[in-house]
């Protein structure tokens, strides 16, 4: 059974401004795409041909990387949503504030692991039992192969922002939250 590259929650345009629609042919069209075709060469007529992908993942090995991109790129995508970002609501602005204090403090946490992830990888918000955690993750790195349930994400490869934010990451990661976080999302992930 061979791995689908999934398709986009919204239009390749829906998120311009913020993130171009060049950005999302690359991002999308390219590299997720790559890492769903690498995928499929290295299991094809193998015993993982015949797993999920998330078994794939957990089981480790030289499929990994290609693996694990490709469920965090799919992640990713249904963490944002056109018109979304600002403060969250429902049962994640709760917990958020049970775990962080205040949106501001998680909001900071979230920048600043993103921020700071030096090289490539993702920063998450996740639940660790009743709490609620902000993790940074190296490369293909995913909260999946841990105990921790991820909610959300955001991807500072550089190429998720560097046609639309240069070397800004910062400010890509600013955008990311103001106008793009899909809080709708995390509260389903929340719950499921």
């Amino acid at each position: 059974m061979a791995i689908e590259l999934p398709a986009l929650p919204w239009a390749k345009d829906a998120l311009a401004p913020h993130i171009s629609e060049e950005t999302i042919e690359y991002h999308y069209g390219k590299h997720h795409a790559g890492y769903v075709n690498k995928l499929n060469a290295a299991i094809e007529g193998t015993e993982l041909a015949k797993k999920s992908l998330v078994d794939i993942i957990r089981g480790g090995g030289a499929t990994f990387n290609n693996a694990a991109q490709t469920w965090n790129h799919t992640f990713y995508w249904h963490s944002m949503k056109p018109g979304g970002g600002g403060q969250p609501t429902g049962a994640i602005a709760d917990a958020i504030k049970g775990s962080f204090g205040s949106y501001d403090k998680f909001r900071e946490e979230f920048s600043n692991a993103a921020a700071t992830q030096f090289g490539s990888g993702w920063a998450w918000l996740v639940a660790e039992g009743n709490k609620l955690a902000v993790k940074k993750t190296l490369n293909a790195e995913t909260p999946i192969t841990t105990s921790a349930k991820p909610l959300l994400t955001i991807d500072v490869w550089e190429h998720a922002y560097y046609i639309d934010y240069r070397n800004a990451r910062p400010d890509y990661i600013q955008v990311f939250l103001d106008s793009l976080v899909n809080w709708d999302f995390a509260n389903q992930n929340l719950k499921g």
